[in-house]
């Protein structure tokens, strides 16, 4: 009367599930230098945390009696699993089985996953290897027909972008559909040498085109990460990047009905580092590191940047102060003296979006000279994707503070704060703002009467040294057009206090937004 027999033959399906592609592919794929997909599942979850999902989903092959002679596994692995002590759903490619092709897929095992992840409201973690589940030629071979391309499932991809945090890890040569799958995310990554990604390999590439090409070449991580920005980070190799989600996660909520967690912090709020004093530079043309700020202001060691190698000059990441979870957005004058580019806009917009759906507060580290100005800049479109940028800005409904540490121009500068709201903002003694810099406005304000001089270059100095006077913060202060200008060892302190309150606004405020993050 028992079951036994059956429970038995379960059990062998699910050791013939784990053994994949079997020894020589698996094999191959440790020798190439990268784990399987679930030695992936285990280095990056709680250990003993996964529950798999469709492990039996595969091809099988029967005898005359109808008993099982072979098995081969769906090339996608999916389940639950803790990270941290969270809930997560996690899938990913099993590159030993026709190199994830859709071809060796069975059902929709992807597509499940996202529908899981999206009703239960659990972070989605993808481990893209190979086609990622996109098309192969063989599937003509095996249906017999051709079909008309479509994107089954993808209102749901969209709607997971506006409720739970989703992470892609590119984790091998990626195309297709499998690279569209790492860009739809809130945060990315490529493994150095290891990791590629592109819209068609270099197969389909030299046939189109004519010549060979290199895979790294075509799509390595050097592109994407620091070039093309369609991943956010680059990481030195798959345990770093394991490293890097269980980060990233740490400091989002599981869903937007939920505010982002809060640790213990051991360093005091009230600490005042001296360091601040003298940061910034006298001479408003020499440069400064903006990271070093921004370590001396939020709980140590808790920075984590996001999208370092793209749009350099501005800095963007995700950090703690007094154990809360924020955004980071900072100008770097190492990079285009901290003006913001087309990419740079690109960048901000993506992080705005990405601290406004999740209730992230946001601390905005200002040094903006204005939008970067040249023929490549303009070339480069940058007028329009600054736009979107100010337009996420003003859209956002997160609690949002500016410290303007230096330099607050032009239409690029306005986009400090929402000058629509509350605008919370305090200034350095170095801040320096306006609609243009003293330096390049007297010339264009002045031009007649500095070309009708006797020394042209005498009376443009005269006029800057006679405009000097009004530049002080305190003088706009004195107008009200700054609320306060404080001490910079007091900006940690202050920034403290500030968070606290803006925690206690954020439960009026969960739940999905209008609108889901652009990628």
């Amino acid at each position: 009367m028992s079951w036994q027999d059956e429970i038995d033959e379960i059990r062998r399906r699910e050791e013939l599930a784990r053994a994949m592609g079997g020894e020589e592919r698996i094999q191959r794929q440790h020798d190439n230098g990268r784990l399987t997909v679930r030695e992936r599942i285990d280095a990056l979850t709680d250990a003993g945390s996964f529950h798999e999902i469709g492990a039996l989903a595969g091809k099988a092959s029967y005898d005359k009696q109808g008993n099982l002679e072979d098995f081969t596994p769906s090339n996608f692995v999916m389940g639950t699993a803790e990270i941290n002590g969270r809930r997560v759903v996690i899938g990913g490619d099993d590159f030993t089985v026709r190199g994830g092709a859709a071809d060796a897929k069975i059902g929709d095992k992807s597509g499940y996953a996202e529908k899981y992840a999206l009703e239960m409201r659990l972070p989605l973690i993808r481990l893209v290897d190979g086609s990622g589940g996109g098309g192969s030629v063989k599937t003509l071979e095996m249906v017999g027909h051709s079909y008309v391309p479509a994107l089954h499932g993808f209102e749901t991809t969209m709607k997971l972008m506006g409720v739970v945090p989703v992470v892609c890890a590119c984790m091998g040569s990626v195309a297709g559909l499998g690279a569209v799958r790492v860009t739809i995310s809130h945060f990315s990554l490529m493994i150095k040498g290891s990791s590629q990604l592109f819209v068609a390999g270099p197969p389909i590439v030299e046939r189109g085109f004519g010549k060979p090409v290199g895979k790294n070449e075509l799509g390595g991580s050097q592109i994407h990460a620091h070039g093309s920005g369609a991943v956010d980070n680059e990481v030195e190799s798959e345990q770093d990047a394991f490293v890097q989600i269980r980060t990233f996660l740490a400091y989002l909520p599981q869903n937007v009905w939920q505010a982002p967690p809060r640790v213990e912090s051991s360093d005091p709020v009230e600490r005042r580092d001296e360091s601040l004093l003298s940061v910034i530079p006298r001479d408003r043309r020499q440069m400064y590191q903006v990271r070093e700020i921004i370590e001396a202001i939020v709980d140590s060691d808790t920075f984590f940047e996001i999208n370092a190698g793209y749009g350099e000059s501005l800095v963007v990441g995700l950090a703690r102060l007094d154990g809360y979870a924020v955004g980071i957005m900072a100008n770097d004058t190492c990079h285009h003296g901290g003006a913001v580019n087309a990419t740079a806009s690109e960048k901000m917009m993506r992080f705005v979006d990405l601290c406004d759906t999740f209730h992230l507060p946001v601390v905005n580290l200002v040094d903006n000279p204005g939008f970067l100005i040249g023929v490549q800049a303009e070339e480069e479109g940058t007028v329009r994707l600054g736009s979107r940028a100010l337009m996420a800005i003003y859209q956002s409904t997160i609690p949002w503070v500016s410290v303007i540490i230096r330099r607050c121009y032009g239409v690029a500068g306005a986009g400090h704060g929402k000058t629509d709201g509350l605008n919370l903002r305090y200034a350095w003694p170095s801040a320096d703002w306006g609609s243009l810099p003293i330096e390049g406005g007297v010339q264009a304000a002045y031009r007649r009467d500095i070309e009708a001089a006797e020394d042209p270059d005498a009376r443009r100095r005269e006029l800057e040294a006679m405009l000097e006077q009004y530049r002080s913060p305190l003088r706009t202060a004195e107008a009200f057009g700054i609320e306060e200008v404080i001490d910079p060892r007091d900006t940690r302190p202050l920034l403290g206090d500030w968070v606290r309150l803006a925690y206690e606004i954020i439960p009026t405020q969960l739940g999905p937004k209008s609108r889901t993050p652009r990628p």
